[in-house]
């Protein structure tokens, strides 16, 4: 989730849980401390300024962790009782920064980019893929909670059913998920691909979008759905916005039309080669880090070969550049390198 509805969602959290108990904090207080406090995770993206290989293996990891929260929790409110001078020290912030910090992590576990919440304990990364990225529903609500509170600043009413329409519209996600799963495991059973994987990617502009992908070995294949339609949708004109060009790439259901996207190539000599590269162990750390990793294309000069591989979760229709997508080079019979392509033949070297 985008690192400004984060600081929202850690006010709206801030005020829902106001005047409860022994809460002695002045609501502006409250207010400024969950909107700190859920933003303070994506501090992590300093890492991008150094290495991209440091910041595909940390984003999202320690300042993210369920098993650190309540050290970033107390070195908030510490900070907080310095800053405001308050001689009762950390204590009266404590719950007001943790609640900011795990309302952060909560909101990108429901993406499908994974969170190592057990860090650094352990870099698994979990991932409950209902909810894409930047997900103006949810931002919605949470601006017109925010509004309404503002409005009937002594009740705590506006922004609770916030709180509350957000938790449902989640599970309305993961049972269009579900849903979504259920159609590619029946496409996978009429293809005869047994044993195999099945998953369902949140994409954008609606929560009827989905990509559904369908993996059985290398061999993979994705078909981007709208739940809800019934017709194919009309081409976006060349001039088209992103939302409508997002929006032209999805077919119904009964309509899908599945794409391969095998994970090293089609013909023997790519396999070959990109099997090659994609065992490097220079190239671990996108191994550990790509999901649904497929061979984007092989660039062959004089004397570089590149091999390029992109993420499925991370390529959208629609949009011109793919992040994320990283390879290995090598001049002739030199050894094989890591780099990632920023844009078209635009590249640079990670080691």
């Amino acid at each position: 989730m985008d690192t400004l509805t984060h600081a929202l969602s850690g006010a709206l959290l801030a005020r829902a849980t106001s005047g409860r108990g022994g809460d002695t904090l002045p609501l502006s207080r409250r207010l400024v401390l969950g909107t700190v406090a859920a933003a303070f995770p994506d501090a992590d993206i300093v890492l991008s300024l150094g290495s991209p290989i440091a910041y595909l293996l940390n984003h999202r990891g320690l300042t993210h962790s369920l098993v650190a929260l309540p050290v970033w929790a107390l070195l908030l409110a510490w900070i907080a009782a310095r800053l405001w001078r308050d001689p009762r020290g950390w204590r009266p912030y404590f719950a007001v920064t943790a609640m900011g910090v795990g309302i952060h992590i909560a909101g990108d576990l429901i993406t499908s980019y994974g969170t190592m919440i057990f860090a650094p304990l352990s870099d698994a990364r979990f991932a409950l893929g209902t909810t894409f990225i930047i997900d103006l529903y949810i931002s919605g609500v949470i601006l017109t909670g925010l509004a309404a509170s503002r409005l009937w600043r002594s009740s705590r009413a506006p922004a609770i059913a916030a709180c509350a329409v957000l938790v449902a519209y989640v599970g309305f996600q993961a049972v269009l998920r579900q849903q979504a799963i259920a159609a590619g495991r029946e496409y996978a059973s009429t293809q005869g691909l047994t044993d195999a994987r099945v998953t369902a990617l949140e994409r954008p502009v609606s929560p009827f979008n989905w990509r559904i992908v369908v993996a059985a070995g290398d061999e993979q294949r994705y078909a981007d759905v709208n739940l809800l339609a019934r017709s194919l949708p009309a081409p976006a004109a060349e001039d088209a916005g992103l939302i409508a060009r997002v929006s032209s790439s999805f077919a119904p259901v009964a309509m899908a039309r599945w794409i391969a996207a095998p994970r090293f190539g089609s013909s023997p000599e790519e396999v070959r080669v990109a099997r090659e590269a994609w065992r490097q162990p220079s190239f671990s750390f996108y191994r550990w880090f790509a999901d649904y990793p497929a061979l984007y294309r092989i660039d062959r000069g004089n004397p570089s070969t590149c091999v390029w591989f992109e993420d499925l979760r991370f390529n959208l229709p629609g949009r011109g550049n793919t992040p994320f997508r990283y390879g290995m080079c090598r001049d002739n019979d030199a050894p094989w390198r890591p780099f990632q392509l920023i844009a078209g033949t635009e590249h640079r070297r990670l080691d």
